[in-house]
């Protein structure tokens, strides 16, 4: 049974992947967000309020482990601007840091030990 999935929602697109172990999944999870970086950025707009690209987020990509009582959740998010910020936590997420250029391998397994 596979440890880790690896959930990429990229505007209304959602992927699962499954994997037995950590390492093939944070190399997955780069991969998909050097891809959705490569689109390039997303505009602002206005709704009620002005949005600007560094406050919409683009796509979300996480990777869990465990079951629905004892799961682990942690992952990036890949905001308008391109700039990534690192989360740990299912429905309340805690944000990490904004990782920049960062090595997305340490800010992963970072906020799943946690």
């Amino acid at each position: 049974m596979p440890r880790y999935t690896l959930t990429v929602r990229d505007g209304p697109r959602v992927e699962r992947e499954k994997f037995d172990e950590l390492e093939p999944a944070i190399a997955r999870l780069q991969q998909r967000a050097s891809e959705i970086r490569g689109e390039g950025r997303l505009p602002g707009v206005s709704a009620f309020r002005e949005y600007s690209p560094d406050e919409r987020v683009k796509a979300r990509l996480e990777i869990s482990t465990g079951r629905m009582l004892k799961k682990r959740e942690a992952g990036i998010d890949v905001m308008g601007d391109n700039s990534i910020v690192a989360f740990s936590g299912g429905v309340f997420r805690n944000p990490m840091e904004d990782v920049g250029e960062r090595d997305f391998e340490s800010a992963i397994a970072d906020a799943l030990r946690e």
